[in-house]
Formats: C-alpha cells, sequence, structure tokens
C-alpha cells in the first residue's frame, strides 16, 4: 500500500496528466488525493519540489510496470523486444494520463530551472538499469545502446499519444532497433 507521500504524488500525476501543469497546485493536489487542505504542502513545500517529486515518482512507477511486464533477467533479445511492446502499449494505453503527465514534466524542463537536471537523473539511473539487460542479450555497446533505445521508444510513445493509431504495434520498430544494437 502506498504511504502518503506517494498518494499525494499519484493524484500530483493523475491531476497533470488530465489538466496540465496549470492545474497543478497544492490545493488541487490535496482535493484529488482526498487529504486535508495542506497535506501537499507539508510534504513538498514549493512548486519547484513538488515537480521534482513528480519526475521522481515517475521513475520509480516506470521501474515498477518494467518488472511486470518484462521477464527479468531477458534470456533474449526478441524477449527484449516483447517487453518493450508491452512496455509501449500500456503507456499509450491504460497508462496514458501517466505517460502525458510525464512528456509534459519534459517540457516544462525546457523552461523551469532544476527540472532538466532531476529528469536528466532519472533518466541516467534508467540508461544504466537498460544497459545491464542489454548487455545480457549482446549488445556491444550496452550503455550507449541503452540510450539510443529509450530515446526511440519516447519519440514512439509520443507520437502514438499526439496521434493515436488504432493498429499500433511498436513491435517491429522495437525489433529493427534492437537488431542493430545486439
Amino acid at each position: 500500500m502506498a504511504g502518503k507521500r506517494d498518494q499525494v504524488l499519484d493524484a500530483a500525476i493523475e491531476l497533470v496528466g488530465t489538466r496540465g501543469l496549470r492545474a497543478l497546485t497544492h490545493r488541487g493536489v490535496d482535493e484529488l488525493a482526498g487529504m486535508p487542505q495542506g497535506s501537499t504542502s507539508n510534504y513538498f513545500r514549493s512548486r519547484g519540489a513538488l515537480l521534482e517529486g513528480l519526475i521522481t515518482r515517475l521513475g520509480e512507477r516506470d521501474r515498477d510496470d518494467w518488472r511486470i511486464l518484462a521477464k527479468t533477467p531477458p534470456e533474449s533479445r526478441e524477449e527484449v523486444v516483447n517487453a518493450l511492446a508491452a512496455f509501449v502499449r500500456y503507456a499509450t494505453g491504460p497508462d496514458r494520463v501517466r505517460t502525458i503527465a510525464r512528456y509534459a514534466l519534459f517540457v516544462e524542463a525546457a523552461s523551469t530551472p532544476g527540472l532538466e537536471t532531476i529528469i536528466r537523473s532519472v533518466r541516467s539511473g534508467l540508461v544504466e538499469w537498460g544497459a545491464g539487460m542489454l548487455g545480457l542479450v549482446g549488445s556491444r555497446n550496452p550503455a550507449a545502446g541503452a540510450a539510443v533505445v529509450i530515446d526511440y521508444v519516447d519519440g514512439v510513445i509520443l507520437r502514438e499519444l499526439a496521434m493515436p493509431d488504432p493498429y499500433f504495434d511498436p513491435t517491429s520498430g522495437l525489433r529493427a532497433v534492437l537488431s542493430a544494437l545486439v
């Protein structure tokens, strides 16, 4: 069961993913989380602290989802492809709201000092984690490969969010990218 801090952050993610960053206020998060007024402020004194908490929480939840969707450790390139495809479908389908919140934060980082640093830190952890996985399946340069895969997946997800395709299947593109890397 999530603690109150995670409950606050999950409500903030929901708020940003459904109403945009302009709706992100401490009061709005308190209301959506069903908590007394001032609860969010107890955990995150400023909007900047709340944004940083959101980014960190998104990274945690992505790793949790990956553990559910992927066989760990992967035994083949095809297992990695299938897990990534499942993650992309989940991110653009059932988890669309959270994914929209993530991309809103990416855009916000372009104009909010400090956010880029926390996003880079979370991404660095994802690259390191992905590199370990790609190394297991034979990548020649796991760290560079993981960075490429993450960038590709981000692009595919963004395109699907902006222009949904009822026949969307990321598998063949992911297979092509991983074939070049492994």
